[in-house]
Protein backbone atom coordinates (compact mmCIF):
# COMPACT_ATOMS: atom_id res chain seq x y z
CA UNK A 1 0.00 0.00 0.00
CA UNK A 2 3.13 2.71 0.78
CA UNK A 3 4.51 1.69 -2.50
CA UNK A 4 1.14 2.44 -4.46
CA UNK A 5 0.48 5.84 -2.78
CA UNK A 6 4.08 7.00 -3.32
CA UNK A 7 3.90 6.11 -7.16
CA UNK A 8 0.30 7.94 -7.22
CA UNK A 9 2.23 11.01 -5.80
CA UNK A 10 5.04 11.22 -8.08
CA UNK A 11 2.23 10.96 -11.22
CA UNK A 12 0.10 13.48 -9.14
CA UNK A 13 3.39 15.86 -8.73
CA UNK A 14 4.31 14.71 -12.96
CA UNK A 15 1.24 15.76 -13.92
CA UNK A 16 1.16 19.36 -12.28
CA UNK A 17 4.35 19.82 -14.00
CA UNK A 18 2.99 19.02 -17.58
CA UNK A 19 0.09 21.27 -16.88
CA UNK A 20 2.44 24.26 -16.25
CA UNK A 21 4.74 23.64 -18.76
CA UNK A 22 1.76 23.62 -21.10
CA UNK A 23 0.76 27.10 -19.54
CA UNK A 24 4.42 28.24 -20.50
CA UNK A 25 4.42 26.85 -24.02
CA UNK A 26 0.98 28.13 -24.90
CA UNK A 27 1.79 31.28 -24.46
CA UNK A 28 2.87 34.21 -26.52
CA UNK A 29 4.53 35.68 -24.42
CA UNK A 30 8.40 36.05 -22.89
CA UNK A 31 7.00 35.02 -19.67
CA UNK A 32 5.24 32.15 -18.10
CA UNK A 33 1.60 32.77 -17.46
CA UNK A 34 1.14 32.07 -13.68
CA UNK A 35 -2.63 30.85 -13.41
CA UNK A 36 -4.83 33.58 -11.35
CA UNK A 37 -2.55 36.14 -12.22
CA UNK A 38 -3.39 37.17 -15.82
CA UNK A 39 -0.68 38.53 -18.58
CA UNK A 40 1.97 40.68 -18.37
CA UNK A 41 1.05 44.08 -20.19
CA UNK A 42 1.77 44.94 -23.02
CA UNK A 43 4.70 47.36 -24.02
CA UNK A 44 5.28 50.54 -26.25
CA UNK A 45 7.88 52.54 -26.74
CA UNK A 46 8.43 56.02 -28.75
CA UNK A 47 10.72 56.92 -30.89
CA UNK A 48 13.30 59.91 -31.42
CA UNK A 49 12.32 62.99 -33.86
CA UNK A 50 14.46 62.38 -37.46
CA UNK A 51 13.94 64.87 -39.40
CA UNK A 52 14.87 68.61 -38.94
CA UNK A 53 14.32 72.21 -40.79
CA UNK A 54 17.45 72.44 -43.07
CA UNK A 55 18.31 75.96 -41.77
CA UNK A 56 19.55 73.94 -38.27
CA UNK A 57 22.85 75.29 -37.63
CA UNK A 58 25.97 72.90 -37.58
CA UNK A 59 28.09 73.06 -34.22
CA UNK A 60 31.40 72.58 -32.94
CA UNK A 61 30.48 72.47 -29.57
CA UNK A 62 29.61 69.47 -27.04
CA UNK A 63 26.68 68.82 -24.73
CA UNK A 64 25.26 67.09 -22.40
CA UNK A 65 22.19 66.32 -20.89
CA UNK A 66 20.40 65.43 -17.55
CA UNK A 67 17.70 63.00 -17.10
CA UNK A 68 14.34 64.42 -17.38
CA UNK A 69 12.73 65.47 -13.61
CA UNK A 70 9.60 64.16 -13.65
CA UNK A 71 6.49 64.22 -10.61
CA UNK A 72 5.94 60.69 -9.08
CA UNK A 73 3.08 60.18 -11.68
CA UNK A 74 5.50 60.14 -14.38
CA UNK A 75 7.87 58.77 -12.84
CA UNK A 76 7.68 55.37 -13.68
CA UNK A 77 6.72 53.13 -17.09
CA UNK A 78 2.69 52.97 -16.72
CA UNK A 79 0.80 55.39 -19.35
CA UNK A 80 -1.20 58.10 -17.74
CA UNK A 81 -4.43 59.12 -18.67
CA UNK A 82 -6.40 61.68 -16.83
CA UNK A 83 -10.67 62.31 -16.87
CA UNK A 84 -12.04 65.42 -15.92
CA UNK A 85 -9.20 67.38 -15.83
CA UNK A 86 -8.07 66.16 -12.45
CA UNK A 87 -8.36 62.69 -11.72
CA UNK A 88 -5.43 60.42 -12.86
CA UNK A 89 -5.20 57.01 -13.70
CA UNK A 90 -3.15 54.26 -15.71
CA UNK A 91 -4.13 52.42 -18.57
CA UNK A 92 -4.52 48.76 -17.29
CA UNK A 93 -2.01 46.55 -18.79
CA UNK A 94 -0.24 48.82 -20.77
CA UNK A 95 3.12 50.09 -19.91
CA UNK A 96 6.50 52.49 -21.76
CA UNK A 97 9.17 49.49 -22.38
CA UNK A 98 11.14 52.26 -19.28
CA UNK A 99 10.62 54.69 -16.83
CA UNK A 100 9.16 57.55 -18.57
CA UNK A 101 12.28 60.26 -17.64
CA UNK A 102 14.82 57.38 -18.68
CA UNK A 103 13.07 57.11 -22.23
CA UNK A 104 12.50 60.70 -23.08
CA UNK A 105 16.53 61.21 -22.02
CA UNK A 106 17.43 58.58 -24.43
CA UNK A 107 14.74 59.89 -26.99
CA UNK A 108 15.77 63.44 -26.75
CA UNK A 109 19.70 62.34 -27.29
CA UNK A 110 19.11 60.12 -30.03
CA UNK A 111 17.31 63.29 -31.75
CA UNK A 112 19.83 65.41 -31.63
CA UNK A 113 22.16 62.62 -32.83
CA UNK A 114 20.01 61.95 -35.44
CA UNK A 115 20.32 66.04 -36.28
CA UNK A 116 23.61 65.31 -37.37
CA UNK A 117 24.34 68.69 -36.71
CA UNK A 118 26.19 68.62 -33.32
CA UNK A 119 29.75 67.32 -32.51
CA UNK A 120 29.26 65.44 -29.54
CA UNK A 121 26.29 64.83 -27.16
CA UNK A 122 25.51 62.42 -24.60
CA UNK A 123 24.04 61.25 -20.68
CA UNK A 124 25.55 63.97 -17.82
CA UNK A 125 27.35 60.85 -16.01
CA UNK A 126 29.12 59.81 -19.72
CA UNK A 127 32.57 61.60 -18.84
CA UNK A 128 31.73 63.65 -22.09
CA UNK A 129 33.24 67.06 -21.40
CA UNK A 130 30.65 69.34 -21.85
CA UNK A 131 30.24 73.05 -23.62
CA UNK A 132 26.97 73.24 -22.58
CA UNK A 133 24.50 71.51 -20.07
CA UNK A 134 20.69 70.65 -20.78
CA UNK A 135 18.44 70.21 -17.90
CA UNK A 136 14.50 69.34 -18.47
CA UNK A 137 11.46 68.45 -17.17
CA UNK A 138 8.81 66.40 -18.10
CA UNK A 139 6.08 67.70 -16.71
CA UNK A 140 2.73 65.88 -18.80
CA UNK A 141 2.97 62.96 -21.06
CA UNK A 142 -0.72 62.11 -21.04
CA UNK A 143 -3.76 61.18 -22.48
CA UNK A 144 -6.67 63.30 -21.96
CA UNK A 145 -10.36 62.23 -21.55
CA UNK A 146 -13.18 64.28 -22.44
CA UNK A 147 -16.68 63.61 -21.39
CA UNK A 148 -16.96 61.17 -24.34
CA UNK A 149 -14.76 60.61 -27.34
CA UNK A 150 -11.08 59.55 -27.77
CA UNK A 151 -8.91 60.83 -25.88
CA UNK A 152 -5.90 63.52 -27.08
CA UNK A 153 -2.35 63.31 -25.99
CA UNK A 154 -0.74 66.31 -23.94
CA UNK A 155 3.37 66.44 -23.69
CA UNK A 156 5.09 69.19 -21.97
CA UNK A 157 8.87 69.45 -21.33
CA UNK A 158 10.97 71.90 -19.76
CA UNK A 159 14.41 73.30 -21.00
CA UNK A 160 17.15 74.68 -19.09
CA UNK A 161 20.63 75.66 -21.22
CA UNK A 162 23.40 76.16 -18.93
CA UNK A 163 26.85 77.19 -20.10
CA UNK A 164 29.65 75.33 -18.92
CA UNK A 165 31.66 75.68 -16.27
CA UNK A 166 30.24 78.73 -15.24
CA UNK A 167 26.77 77.30 -14.99
CA UNK A 168 25.46 80.53 -16.25
CA UNK A 169 21.59 80.03 -17.61
CA UNK A 170 21.72 81.16 -20.87
CA UNK A 171 18.28 80.31 -21.99
CA UNK A 172 15.16 78.45 -20.72
CA UNK A 173 12.24 77.40 -22.57
CA UNK A 174 8.71 75.33 -22.83
CA UNK A 175 7.07 72.96 -25.59
CA UNK A 176 4.37 71.31 -25.61
CA UNK A 177 2.02 69.67 -28.25
CA UNK A 178 -1.56 68.32 -28.05
CA UNK A 179 -2.53 65.76 -30.67
CA UNK A 180 -6.09 63.98 -30.63
CA UNK A 181 -6.84 60.09 -31.25
CA UNK A 182 -8.66 58.97 -34.11
CA UNK A 183 -9.89 56.26 -31.69
CA UNK A 184 -10.09 54.88 -28.51
CA UNK A 185 -7.58 52.35 -29.39
CA UNK A 186 -4.25 51.63 -27.10
CA UNK A 187 -1.55 51.28 -30.37
CA UNK A 188 -3.64 54.96 -32.22
CA UNK A 189 -3.00 56.41 -28.89
CA UNK A 190 0.64 55.50 -28.49
CA UNK A 191 0.60 56.88 -32.23
CA UNK A 192 -0.56 60.32 -31.09
CA UNK A 193 2.04 60.21 -28.17
CA UNK A 194 5.03 59.68 -30.65
CA UNK A 195 3.41 62.46 -32.69
CA UNK A 196 3.03 64.71 -30.21
CA UNK A 197 6.01 64.36 -28.60
CA UNK A 198 8.35 64.32 -31.77
CA UNK A 199 7.09 68.00 -32.31
CA UNK A 200 8.50 68.61 -28.55
CA UNK A 201 11.35 67.33 -29.40
CA UNK A 202 12.18 68.84 -32.79
CA UNK A 203 11.50 72.24 -31.08
CA UNK A 204 13.82 71.60 -28.09
CA UNK A 205 17.05 70.19 -31.04
CA UNK A 206 16.29 73.95 -32.36
CA UNK A 207 16.27 75.94 -29.43
CA UNK A 208 19.08 74.33 -27.67
CA UNK A 209 21.20 74.51 -31.22
CA UNK A 210 20.60 78.21 -32.16
CA UNK A 211 20.68 79.32 -27.98
CA UNK A 212 24.02 77.87 -27.42
CA UNK A 213 25.65 78.57 -31.20
CA UNK A 214 24.52 82.35 -30.71
CA UNK A 215 26.74 82.11 -26.98
CA UNK A 216 29.68 80.04 -28.03
CA UNK A 217 30.19 82.77 -30.83
CA UNK A 218 30.02 85.68 -28.45
CA UNK A 219 32.08 84.16 -25.95
CA UNK A 220 34.82 83.29 -29.71
CA UNK A 221 34.64 86.78 -30.43
CA UNK A 222 35.80 87.90 -26.79
CA UNK A 223 38.86 85.46 -26.49
CA UNK A 224 39.64 87.05 -29.70
CA UNK A 225 39.64 90.22 -28.38
CA UNK A 226 41.31 89.41 -25.01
Amino acid sequence: MEADWGERRVADRRAVLRGVGAVCLTSTLAACTVPGQGPPPDLFRLTPKSTFDEDLPSVDWQLVIETPVAPAVLGGPRIVLTRAGTKVEYYARSNWTDRAPDMIHTLVIESFQNSGRIVAVGRANSGLRSDYLLKLGLRELEARYPVSGPPSVHVRLNALLVDMPERQVIGHAEFESDIPAAVDSMPVIVEAFDEALGKVLKRLVKFTLVTAEQDWQVERRERRRS
